[in-house]
C-alpha cells in the first residue's frame, strides 16, 4: 500500500507512546484517523492535536479487551468514514513476574488486552476491510518479548507471543484467500513510552497484591524505556513496512542476530539463548 492520502487509519492505544506517534505520522501522510484509548483525557488531547492540524478524526474511549466495545467502535468508524485502510491493533499493557509465583489474574489481564484486544480488532474490522475490496494493511504491536521469552516476563511474553502468532496466521490467511490486505507485526525493543506504568489502567477487578518479583521487573522495564528510542522513530518504521509490505518490523537491529541464534538452538532441541535486552541500534 503506497497511497495514504485521503485514506483511513485506525489506531488503538492512541493516547500516548507508539499509538500517538502512529496517529500523528499517518495524519502527516494525509490520512483520516480513527483513534481509541482507554484513557479519556489522553485521547482527547490527541484528538485536539490532530484536529488542530486539519486532520479529520473520530475518537472513542475503548477498552480493547471488551469485544462489544471494539465492535461498536468499528461500527462508528465505518459509518463515519465508509472504509478502513490501515488498522493498527496497538493497545497493550505490561505485567511481569516470576511465572510460578503470581495469580492467574495477572496472566488473564495481560492476555485480555494484548491478545484478545488484537483478536477483537481483527474480527471487528478485517471482514469489512476485505469486503471493501481496497488494498490495506493490518499492523499488530507485539514486542521483542513476543519473539524471545525472558525471565520474569511471563504474563507479558505469553500474551505477546500470542499476538505475534495471531498476526502470522492472519498474514498467511490474507495471502491464501486472495485478499488485497497484508499484515505486519511490530516488535519493539526499548522505546520511550509509559508501558512500565500500565498498572494505571488495570481495572479493579483484575488487581492483585504487588510482590518483590513484580517490582523488580517493572524497574528493569522502567530503566529500559528511559533509555529507549523515540516513538516517532517506531512510527516511521511502521509506515515504511506498510508501504513495502514487510511482515516483521523489528525496531532494533541488535536483536536480528538473536533470531538466527534462537532458530539454531530450537532446531537442535536446546533452550534458546537470551538476547541482550538493550536499546542500541
Amino acid at each position: 500500500m503506497e497511497d495514504f492520502d485521503g485514506r483511513v487509519a485506525v489506531v488503538t492505544g492512541a493516547g500516548s507512546g507508539i499509538g500517538r506517534a502512529l496517529a500523528e505520522r499517518f495524519a502527516a501522510e494525509g490520512m483520516r484517523l480513527a483513534i481509541a484509548d482507554i484513557e479519556k483525557d489522553a485521547l482527547d488531547a490527541v484528538r485536539r492535536s490532530l484536529a488542530a492540524r486539519g486532520t479529520e478524526v473520530i475518537a472513542q474511549v475503548v477498552d480493547v479487551g471488551d469485544e462489544e466495545a471494539v465492535h461498536a467502535f468499528a461500527d462508528r468508524v465505518f459509518d463515519g468514514f465508509g472504509a478502513v485502510h490501515v488498522l493498527c491493533n496497538n493497545a497493550g499493557v505490561f505485567n511481569g513476574c516470576q511465572i510460578w509465583s503470581r495469580p492467574a489474574r495477572d496472566f488473564a489481564w495481560a492476555l485480555q488486552v494484548n491478545f484478545w484486544g488484537v483478536l477483537h480488532g481483527i474480527q471487528a474490522f478485517v471482514p469489512r476491510m476485505i469486503e471493501g475490496g481496497d488494498e490495506g494493511h493490518i499492523v499488530t504491536t507485539s514486542s521483542v518479548a513476543g519473539l524471545f521469552a525472558a525471565p520474569f516476563s511471563g504474563p507479558y511474553s505469553v500474551s505477546k507471543f500470542a499476538a505475534y502468532a495471531a498476526t502470522e496466521c492472519l498474514g498467511h490467511e490474507l495471502v491464501v484467500s486472495g485478499s488485497r490486505l497484508r499484515a505486519s507485526v511490530l516488535c519493539p525493543g526499548g522505546v520511550a513510552t509509559r508501558i512500565h506504568q500500565s498498572e494505571r489502567n488495570r481495572p479493579a477487578s483484575a488487581r492483585t497484591e504487588p510482590s518483590d518479583d513484580q517490582a523488580f521487573v517493572e524497574q528493569v522495564i522502567a530503566d529500559t524505556v528511559a533509555a529507549g528510542i523515540a516513538p516517532e522513530a517506531v512510527a516511521e518504521q511502521v509506515v515504511d513496512a506498510v508501504r513495502t509490505q514487510r511482515f516483521l518490523v523489528l525496531t532494533h537491529d541488535a536483536y536480528r542476530p538473536g533470531l538466527a541464534a534462537r532458530a539454531a538452538a530450537l532446531a537442535s532441541g536446546e533452550l534458546p539463548p537470551l538476547p541482550d535486552y538493550e536499546t542500541r541500534d
